[in-house]
């Protein structure tokens, strides 16, 4: 087809870089010290890269080229977010906790379906650390996640916690009376850069859970995205109150 899509003048290009870093799309890569269009499918024809090229080697032109694939640009994008995310987590080489070195859990999708009601009961958790001190802010495991922030006394108090809530979320669990710290600027980071999906929050009835509450919702607000959410109270004798 005949569209819209940008040319790059060798000549002209000093192999900064720029480019590549402004092309949220990942059509253009640096081969041998110049900037090439190695995707033609992967450029939407918007030119994010024109004003940060600081030689003007980018222009448009109309040509023959392949249609914009949306669906395989997002898949990169996709890939691209989860390898970084590893990149940026702390290991444990012979220091720290070993224990806190996050992973998945996998749960297949048999797992995940409801459990009949005379079957054994089955644990619910897909991600290793749970504790909002110790989870990392960005893991593969937010990808798609549906988000469950719960006061830790509530799997005590409500015993069918990981049927009702846990199932197919990733559990964050604290207490705020416990750990003496305000969660909103992590969950902040957690909900802002990871593709979270929704937010459950279970707290129990007493005062104290209202700073896990007001925290978690602090933390959607400061993200700056609209997501589905909701609060669930259970009581001290484990009743969902509201």
């Amino acid at each position: 087809m005949i569209r819209k899509i940008i040319h790059i003048d060798e000549e002209k290009c000093n192999g900064c870089g720029l480019c590549a870093e402004a092309c949220h799309e990942g059509a253009i890569d640096i081969v041998d010290g110049k900037a090439k269009l190695m995707r033609e499918n992967f450029c939407d024809g918007f030119g994010d890269c024109l004003p940060n090229c600081p030689t003007g080697a980018i222009s448009f032109e109309e040509r023959e080229a392949p249609a914009y694939d949306e669906a395989a640009v997002k898949e990169r994008q996709r890939k691209k977010a989860i390898v970084e995310a590893v990149r940026s987590m702390p290991h444990h080489p012979g220091g720290g906790c070993p224990g806190s070195k996050y992973m998945s859990l996998a749960k297949d999708e048999a797992e995940e379906a409801p459990a009949p009601a005379a079957a054994k009961p089955a644990s619910r958790l897909r991600q290793w650390p749970c504790q909002i001190k110790l989870v990392p802010t960005r893991a593969p495991f937010y990808e798609g996640a549906k988000l469950l922030i719960a006061a830790d006394c509530t799997a005590y108090a409500y015993a069918n916690l990981h049927e009702d809530f846990m199932r197919g979320k990733i559990t964050l669990i604290g207490c705020p009376k416990l750990d003496d710290v305000d969660y909103s600027e992590k969950l902040t980071e957690i909900i802002r850069d990871n593709n979270v999906q929704s937010v459950t929050i279970v707290r129990m009835e007493v005062p104290c859970c209202g700073g896990l509450q007001r925290a978690a919702e602090t933390a959607i607000k400061n993200s700056g995205k609209f997501l589905p959410w909701q609060v669930v109270t259970i009581s001290r004798d484990g009743r969902i109150i509201d």
